[in-house]
């Protein structure tokens, strides 16, 4: 027993050493922090863009923010007092312009015939900062010399996160002793900048090398191939396209092939013809369809004789007459996917002018990051005053107010989460907007308050008849309330009335008919049936969907009807025939 209690006070001896030094090494790191922290007197902010970079700046200020050129004249430098790291510093707030680094092959693999295309897998690649970016870049160099902080204030999404590490990379390479600091946010509003000002983070070197690597392998796939097939078919075809790039992209090719497979697909398709029989009958001013219960049949002669069984024997009898409740839910939070595949479809504005704009409306504080992949509101996002500021608005305030009135917003909840970024939202009421903005700023604060709404609500009712053992059915809807209808005009339900039947009742058919028809071909892709292809097949990301059409529609390789569908070029169905078939 003693040798077993010496043993215990040895080994709680050594646990105590143990975190004594543990607790010695906190202490010493924790005051060399607040040492170097101390030492902070002046703090370099870098925003993606420069209308984010001015909000924020009016956000910390309070409005009292100085304005100065910077050697670029997009990018301006915003300097004000802000109350930071324990003590009062002076903030210097600019911007970048997206990526502030391009990535390119060494100077002797830059020149198209200065090597085999397959070489370019394997070749030396260096980032380098673009011509019409270098003063961007002697701005941040010249800023950075009289700051001890750099605060990184990107979009928190990938590119976001590696386009931080490019200003870091700048600036340290200027300042080796600089502390670098990541503010994390979703919104450009009061609340968001400053909980981001309290709790700073370390940027994520991770997240920003998996783009790294995405890059690299876009630049060596895609310029190996591009360079591959634009020689070659130059070669082949010199009349036609001598003066042609023929790009080719990891993610653009598959976006021609969806739109090509489905021309062919449409080519390919075959007409059936189908007959049914259709029953209908005119009671109190009303005429009522009943379809069908067979649908169709695509056998003449089976459906003939059915048909002439009801003409032998043409009583009706109610055989069941039911009413269930119908609701038309209300739409989920809004994703960046659906905010492009919606205005695309309900405001006819393509995927890539609905990002710029979205952005836009984002770094003005209008509306939340538009970057998201969430279509879940978090649990600690109050949207109570969120609906409030909408209120004061002419043609949705008292819907807003309705639902405040109601117990508040209860939004109905999807499945997917970022776990980076809420779903897209209004951040601010604003009635200023013109154009495409306001329309599409509309559509968001429209499909934000129908979604903290409730579903519309109907009543349904069947009527099933029996004809000679053949069975129809029709089907009335009587709406009771509207609900999210009232303020999302983009969805429509209509009410359908028909008379009152009563079960066993009989009554003569006003006309009984059989009708024949086809079977149509698929439709050409709309950019909302691209995007969802897309998404399914996971061809790019959200973030991405709108370049990557835009490229082939660029490249000549698809065109539009006139209807604002996607029909494939010669070359485009030149190049997926070619490489596929």
């Amino acid at each position: 027993m003693i040798f077993q209690s010496g043993c215990l006070t040895l080994r709680a001896g050594l646990r105590l050493t143990t975190v004594q030094e543990k607790f010695s090494w906190f202490c010493r790191r924790v005051s060399t922090e607040d040492m170097r922290r101390a030492q902070i007197k002046k703090v370099l902010c870098v925003a993606e863009k420069n209308d984010a970079a001015k909000g924020i700046a009016e956000i910390m200020s309070n409005g009292g923010m100085r304005r100065k050129e910077g050697l670029s004249r997009f990018n301006k430098i915003y300097e004000y007092e802000y109350h930071w790291f324990g003590q009062n510093v002076t903030v210097s707030m600019t911007s970048v312009s997206g990526h502030l680094l391009g990535l390119e092959f060494k100077a002797p693999f830059q020149k198209w015939h200065s090597c085999n295309p397959v070489v370019l897998f394997d070749a030396e690649v260096e980032k380098y900062c673009p011509d019409n970016y270098v003063d961007i870049k002697r701005t941040l160099e010249r800023e950075v010399r009289q700051c001890q902080a750099l605060v990184i204030w990107t979009d928190c999404d990938r590119e976001g996160e590696n386009i931080g590490f490019e200003v870091i990379e700048v600036c340290k390479a200027v300042k080796q002793n600089l502390q670098v600091f990541r503010a994390r946010f979703s919104e450009i509003t009061p609340n968001s900048i400053r909980n981001a000002c309290q709790n700073l983070a370390e940027p994520d070197q991770n997240v920003s090398d998996a783009v790294d690597v995405r890059q690299e392998l876009d630049l060596r796939i895609g310029a190996s191939f591009t360079r591959f097939q634009t020689l070659r078919l130059q070669k082949i075809f010199p009349t036609v396209l001598s003066d042609q790039l023929i790009s080719y992209g990891s993610c653009q090719f598959p976006t021609l092939g969806f739109v090509v497979e489905r021309f062919k697909a449409i080519q390919a398709f075959i007409p059936e013809t189908f007959y049914k029989i259709k029953v209908t009958h005119e009671m109190e001013d009303c005429e009522v369809d009943f379809g069908w219960k067979r649908n169709r049949l695509f056998h003449h002669t089976a459906c003939l004789v059915l048909y002439q069984m009801c003409m032998e024997n043409p009583v009706a009898t109610v055989i069941d007459v039911s009413s269930k409740p119908k609701s038309k839910w209300r739409p989920l939070p809004l994703d960046t996917v659906e905010l492009e595949k919606l205005a695309s479809r309900k405001l006819k504005i393509s995927a890539k002018e609905t990002m710029k704009i979205a952005e836009k409306l984002y770094t003005q504080g209008f509306i939340s990051y538009p970057r998201t992949e969430t279509n879940i509101f978090p649990k600690d996002l109050n949207l109570t005053p969120l609906v409030e500021q909408q209120t004061q608005d002419a043609h949705w305030g008292s819907f807003a107010q309705g639902i405040l009135e109601r117990g508040g917003p209860t939004p109905r909840n999807g499945t997917k989460t970022d776990q980076a970024h809420p779903p897209i939202h209004p951040t601010k009421y604003t009635s200023g907007l013109q154009g495409n903005e306001q329309r599409l700023y509309e559509f968001i604060v429209r499909h934000f308050l129908a979604c903290c709404s409730q579903d519309a609500q109907g009543q349904e009712t069947t009527v099933d008849i029996d004809i000679a053992q053949e069975r129809f059915a029709t089907h009335g809807l009587m709406i009771i309330a509207r609900n999210y209808l009232d303020v999302y005009p983009y969805d429509k339900w209509y009410a359908k009335v028909i008379p009152v039947y009563e079960r066993g009742s009989q009554f003569q058919p006003t006309t009984i008919e059989m009708l024949d028809g086809e079977t149509s071909p698929p439709q050409l892709l709309t950019e909302a049936d691209l995007i969802s292809l897309m998404e399914k097949h996971g061809i790019g990301t959200d973030a991405t969907h709108a370049d990557h059409i835009e490229t082939i529609k660029s490249r000549m390789y698809v065109g539009l009807t006139p209807d604002q569908r996607f029909l494939p070029g010669e070359l485009g169905m030149g190049l997926v025939e070619g490489t596929l078939y």
